[in-house]
């Protein structure tokens, strides 16, 4: 019988503040950028608004690493061959076994 996998503590993405509903319907609207006429605050706030969106693809690179590193482990009866994951994520082969090298990593250093 096979040993349970240990526990993995799962990184959490970066917070990000989501649009109003109301102001998402008008494509002219963009996180109140177009409202803001000083253009010291203009810069500041998309400033933050670029380091919010920075920090979020940063995170969620590392989840696409870690999805592709498990559903590449050899240790599924299920798992995937690169070429899979590279068809289902949009990717190369090539750019798809980088990617479970990374989420392997991910995982590894997760792992206390």
């Amino acid at each position: 019988m096979a040993e349970p996998e240990p526990r993995v503590r799962k990184p959490r993405p970066a917070a990000l503040l989501f649009e109003p509903s109301e102001a998402a319907a008008d494509p002219e609207h963009f996180f109140g950028l177009d409202g803001i006429e000083d253009p010291r605050e203009l810069l500041h706030r998309a400033t933050e608004l670029t380091l919010a969106f920075r920090a979020a693809t940063d995170r969620s690179v590392e989840f696409q690493a870690l999805a592709a590193a498990q559903l590449a482990d050899p240790r599924r009866f299920d798992r995937l061959t690169p070429a899979d994951i590279a068809e289902r994520a949009g990717w190369t082969a090539d750019y798809a076994k980088k990617m479970i090298e990374f989420g392997r990593g991910l995982l590894r250093d997760a792992t206390p």
